[in-house]
């Protein structure tokens, strides 16, 4: 489990456009990473 203030772990996932981005690509950039539910789940 993360806590806040430690490291997201490296992960790879397909952008709007259907690309696949990596988090590691990213470093030295300034980076929001937001989750939300999918519409209509329980939870």
């Amino acid at each position: 489990m993360l806590k806040v203030g430690d490291p997201a772990p490296d992960f790879t996932l397909p952008t709007h456009e259907g690309q696949q981005l990596t988090l590691s690509t990213l470093r030295g950039h300034k980076v929001l990473l937001w989750f939300y539910p999918k519409a209509d789940t329980p939870g």
